[in-house]
């Protein structure tokens, strides 16, 4: 079954089901309120899909966990409140985001034997330490930064929100930013396909080395700004944690991460590098020594 991707998946999918009604059934029954039943129905989910990780021996079985469950929590809201046109708009962005990450995962994904190179690299690394790590690490950090990132919303869709002109401006950012990550996996997969260079550099990727983490980043502050202004910027503007905790794990792990593993990989990396700029996706001159 590992090694069929159509088992793989439907396997995936059934862990996933149970882990989501693991977490529904903890979220309605915790006597505390909705934002720490939230969080805490969302660790129970990802300790389901940790053990499983543990069965199938593959920490990859979380990979699509960052974006389901988003997804989920939205929906689940969607049809537990009233209609609230910030609301609306908001989920409109999570759930285009959210469906266009998973779409893109089922697309790279191979089969169950297939492992992201970062857990193996960290598995060789901690060796007896492993499982701890991918508990902590693997699992649990992730969740609690993109729950993080969801809670602004959350909190839209538990407390009063009044529509504003820089909440649409927002939300209309968070769609450019889901239209620049669907672009920039486009131009991905076809370099792939046709690879005939040993860097990408056309496109978005022509002056950026990581316009997909940029797309991302943009998301979560807009959803962020969004929420927090349609709530009253004053009050909930600590609800942005979630955009920075996710910022800073891009800039000082996922890239530095998958930098060195391509400086090690590939010749002329040094030189790719000082030509394009690590985010935004526009010209640099040489004599720029610095990152933007």
């Amino acid at each position: 079954m590992k090694e069929n991707k159509l088992l793989s998946l439907i396997a995936i999918l059934i862990m996933y089901i149970i882990a989501g009604v693991v977490g529904f059934i903890i979220y309605l029954n915790l006597p505390f309120e909705y934002y720490w039943n939230l969080l805490l129905a969302d660790m129970a989910s990802t300790v389901v899909i940790f053990i499983f990780s543990l069965i199938f021996r593959n920490a990859s079985c979380y990979d699509a966990y960052w974006s389901v469950a988003p997804i989920v929590i939205v929906f689940g809201y969607l049809f537990t409140t009233p209609f609230n046109v910030v609301r609306l708009l908001l989920s409109i962005s999570v759930l285009l985001w959210g469906l266009r990450l998973t779409l893109n995962w089922i697309y790279t994904f191979d089969n169950l034997k297939w492992i992201d190179w970062r857990y193996q690299k960290l598995k060789d690394q901690t060796k007896l330490f492993y499982p701890i790590v991918n508990l902590v690490g693997i699992h649990m950090m992730p969740t609690i930064i993109v729950y993080l990132c969801i809670l602004p919303l959350v909190y839209v869709f538990n407390n009063e929100v009044e529509l504003s002109f820089f909440v649409i401006i927002f939300f209309i950012t968070s769609c450019m930013s889901f239209i620049m990550q669907g672009i920039a996996d486009m131009e991905m997969h076809k370099f792939r396909m046709n690879r005939n260079s040993t860097f990408i550099r056309n496109g978005l990727w022509k002056y950026s080395r990581h316009p997909n983490y940029l797309g991302e980043i943009l998301m979560w502050w807009s959803i962020g700004l969004a929420s927090v202004i349609a709530l009253g910027i004053t009050t909930y503007y600590p609800l942005l944690a979630g955009a920075l905790a996710n910022t800073l794990l891009f800039l000082f792990i996922s890239i530095p991460l998958a930098e060195n593993h391509q400086a090690s990989r590939k010749e002329g990396f040094d030189e790719y590098k000082a030509q394009t700029r690590m985010l935004l996706p526009i010209y640099k001159r040489r004599k720029e020594k610095y990152e933007d």
